[in-house]
Order: structure tokens, then C-alpha cells, then sequence
């Protein structure tokens, strides 16, 4: 008897040990096969609670089977009844199978009447908690229907190494809360905002993003609003620099001009963009990053008014025309308020691509996300400071993600800027490299 109880020991013993190592060194098998079953059809039988708790359930009125008293026998045991008679009863909304994701489940539900997506979206942390994953997402791709997309562990406690950029102005700079990508795509979403506090992965970013555009045929333009010490490493790759106001300004006039020039190239072959524009004429794409965007509209006396006006006017200038005609933004700042002046609100709404790290005032996210989402707002406050990388992104789709970017050190960033130093135009082959239209073209 002991022996077998001992050889039932070994074997379960052996039994868990392989399961756990098949957790620990090949986790999505594992989830695949052992771990997602038991979740869907835990799940599946806990709905019911789990929707009446959360407050999704809607009263309605069902012929029920239903014991009712009855006389009392002699022998003073009640008699009951069964009678059929219409009562109210709380009633979950449908559910499909769940379907197994990389990090999670997701699954798809019917609305009952007179709910819609924002109520799941605001029980999303009951949901949670009931479950026992780490978050649930809610969208909708059609009326009546809402998928709930849960992640049992979090994605974004570690990433994955920078991958290389293989399209033209695209860059993976990280990855998001789903487990996908996280992609900054210049030619779906031209325009970007980048708001981040001091230590919170804003300059991380930035160096995540010249390492993937520096192997890239475009030109890369730098504003450095701290007198060049984050942009002037990566000189060898940048085709110019500002390091000061006025230096900004002379180059945001150059970059006006340019596009002036390429709006002549365009009317000249009949092409709305660059892009429309043959392989031969086609000009050189310009990504330009800002750093401390705030310096440029701060005002120490009236005297720096109108060179403050000029600068702004221009910037809004490129921000507004400048996706035509392959010119893109990437602006950062610490801090960006309302109290700037009207030319910041007025760029922020050209920047359809926002992102916003941990901050330290409540006005610099209102200013980011404020206008999107308020539950991005309220996410973007949570962002705790011992997570550097961590942002809450709104991209190409619509939708607002928790993201975090990889790690790029200074080092990485500065050898990719001297390894492809080759390929960075001198800024004046980039201003002067324009077909010009001829007198008899424009009468034409």
C-alpha cells in the first residue's frame, strides 16, 4: 500500500512539475491548451453573477414554474403546488464563446435594450476584479454588440528589443497594452504630440524613433529648445539643428519656404501630394523633432511678442499643410497648458496623434488627452513613476491604449546616428533640390 501510495506521489509530483515548466518556458502553448479552457468556461458559468454585480442585467417578465403554499395535511406537513405565472427576473446580456488571445481572452456580447458601450466601458474594472485578470478593454465594431478584450497579465512589464524599421516612416517603438505593436506611422498619422514629465521615457521615445528613422531615406531635422544637449549627439545624422529661438525661427521660415516650393512641384505635375508625384521628382520626406516645445511660446518681456507670434504662426503653418507634402511633426514638451497662448491649442488640434507619459500637472494631460477620451485621462493620471516608458497613446485607430516604448539608451541612439550618417542630406541639397515651375508652365 505504501508503494503505491509513493508511486502515486512521484507521478503527481512529476505531473506538476512538468506543467510548470511547461508554463515557464513555453507559456502561449501552455495557455493554449491548459490554460484557456479552464478560463473560458469559467468564465461562461460565472457570467450570470458576474453581470447581475456589475449592474448589466435588465428586469424582465418570464412565465416561470413557480411553488406556492397550499393547505396543511393532518399530519402538519405543508402542501405545495406548482403553478405557472408570469414573474420578473434578471436577464444577462448574451455572450459568444470566448476566443483565446496572445495575453488574454476576448469575447463578444449582445446589449440589452437601452444599454450601450460606455455602460460596460465604466464597469470595465468590476469586470476585472471579478475575473481576476489584470484589464478589460471595451469596444464596439457594430450597434448591439460589445467585445470585452481582457489581459490576464500585464504585457507591458517587460518589452521585447527596438525591431528593426522595414517601411518607409514607419517605427516600432514599443508595444501595446494588447500585446500588438506599437506603431508611429508619419504617412496614416502625420502629426504627433509628446507630453512627458522629467524621468518618464519622453527622450526614450525620441530615441526610439531616430534609431528606426536613421536607416530610412528621409531627412531628419532637429529643434532644440535646451541649448542642444539632447539633439547635438545625433548631429551626424540630422540634416539641421536650432538650439535656440532664433535659430527656430530662421529654420521653421526654411521649412515654410520648402513648402512652398514642393506645393509648386505638386500643382506643377498635377499631384495633391508628394506621394502622388513620380519616383524621379519625388522629394525627400522631412521628420522634424521638437524638444521642449513650451520654450518657443514662453514670453520673458514684450519684446519677444512678435518673434514668439512668428515662430508660433509658422509652426502652425507646417502643422496644417506640411502632410502634403512630406513634411511631419514630432513635438515634446514637459509641460503643455493652455496658459502657452492660443498658438499651442491651435497645434495641438493639427496633432492627431497624441501621447502622454507621466506627468506632473493635471493641465499638461487635460491638454493631451483631454479632448479624446476622459477615461484616457483619468489612466494617464495612474501612471506611476517607477514605470519610465509607460504612456497612454491615441493613435491611427480611434482608440486610446496604455503603451510602453523599449528601451533605447543615449549610446544606441548616438551609434545608429554615426552608422548611418551617410544617408542625411545636407539641408541646403533638401531646400534647393525642388524642380522649379517655368514661366511658360505657369501660363500654361
Amino acid at each position: 500500500m505504501s508503494d503505491q501510495l509513493y508511486t502515486t506521489l512521484g507521478v503527481l509530483a512529476a505531473l506538476a512539475a512538468g506543467l510548470w515548466a511547461w508554463r515557464r518556458f513555453h507559456y502561449p502553448s501552455f495557455w493554449l491548451v491548459i490554460g484557456f479552457p479552464i478560463t473560458a468556461i469559467t468564465i461562461r458559468a460565472t457570467w450570470r453573477k458576474v453581470a447581475l454585480g456589475c449592474g448589466l442585467t435588465k428586469k424582465r417578465q418570464r412565465f416561470w414554474f413557480t411553488t406556492v403554499p397550499g393547505l396543511i395535511a393532518s399530519t402538519g406537513v405543508v402542501r405545495v403546488r406548482r403553478k405557472w405565472q408570469r414573474i420578473a427576473v434578471d436577464t444577462k446580456p448574451f455572450m459568444w464563446l470566448p476566443l483565446p488571445t496572445r495575453h488574454g481572452w476576448r469575447v463578444t456580447l449582445h446589449t440589452l435594450e437601452g444599454q450601450i458601450p460606455a455602460d460596460y466601458a465604466e464597469v470595465a474594472e468590476r469586470l476585472a476584479h471579478s475575473w481576476g485578470v489584470h484589464a478589460v478593454r471595451v469596444s464596439s465594431d457594430k450597434p448591439g454588440r460589445v467585445r470585452l478584450a481582457a489581459t490576464v497579465h500585464d504585457p507591458l512589464v517587460k518589452v521585447d528589443e527596438l525591431p528593426p524599421s522595414t517601411e518607409l516612416l514607419k517605427v516600432t517603438v514599443g508595444r501595446l497594452e494588447t500585446g500588438t505593436p506599437w506603431v508611429i506611422d508619419f504617412r496614416t498619422v502625420p502629426h504627433w504630440l509628446n507630453a512627458g514629465a522629467t524621468q518618464s521615457g519622453k527622450s526614450n521615445l525620441a530615441n526610439a524613433l531616430i534609431v528606426g528613422l536613421a536607416p530610412q531615406p528621409v531627412a531628419l531635422v532637429g529643434f532644440d529648445l535646451k541649448g542642444g544637449v539632447e539633439f547635438t549627439p545625433y548631429a551626424p545624422r540630422l540634416s539641421a539643428l536650432a538650439t535656440s529661438r532664433a535659430e527656430c525661427g530662421g529654420l521653421l521660415d526654411d521649412l515654410v519656404a520648402l513648402m512652398t516650393d514642393r506645393m509648386g512641384v505638386c500643382r506643377m505635375a498635377g499631384a495633391r501630394n508628394i506621394w502622388q508625384l513620380p519616383p524621379d521628382m519625388r522629394p525627400v520626406p522631412v521628420v522634424v523633432l521638437v524638444d521642449e516645445l513650451a520654450e518657443l511660446y514662453l514670453m520673458a518681456d514684450k519684446s519677444e511678442k512678435d518673434e514668439i507670434a512668428k515662430t508660433s504662426t509658422a509652426l502652425l503653418r507646417v502643422a496644417q499643410l506640411g502632410r502634403a507634402f512630406g513634411i511631419y511633426l514630432f513635438c515634446c514638451g514637459q509641460r503643455i497648458g493652455s496658459d502657452l497662448g492660443p498658438g499651442v491649442t491651435a497645434l495641438r488640434a493639427q496633432c492627431s496623434g497624441r501621447i502622454c507619459h507621466r506627468v506632473n500637472d493635471p493641465e499638461t494631460a487635460t491638454m493631451t488627452l483631454g479632448d479624446l477620451d476622459p477615461a484616457a485621462l483619468d489612466s494617464a493620471r495612474t501612471i506611476a513613476a517607477e514605470t519610465p516608458g509607460v504612456a497612454i497613446v491615441a493613435g491611427q485607430d480611434g482608440q486610446w491604449y496604455r503603451a510602453r516604448s523599449f528601451y533605447v539608451t543615449e549610446h544606441t541612439a548616438e551609434h545608429a546616428a554615426r552608422t548611418y550618417a551617410h544617408l542625411a542630406p545636407p539641408w541646403s541639397e533638401v531646400m534647393t533640390a525642388q524642380p522649379v515651375e517655368t514661366p511658360d508652365q505657369q501660363t500654361a
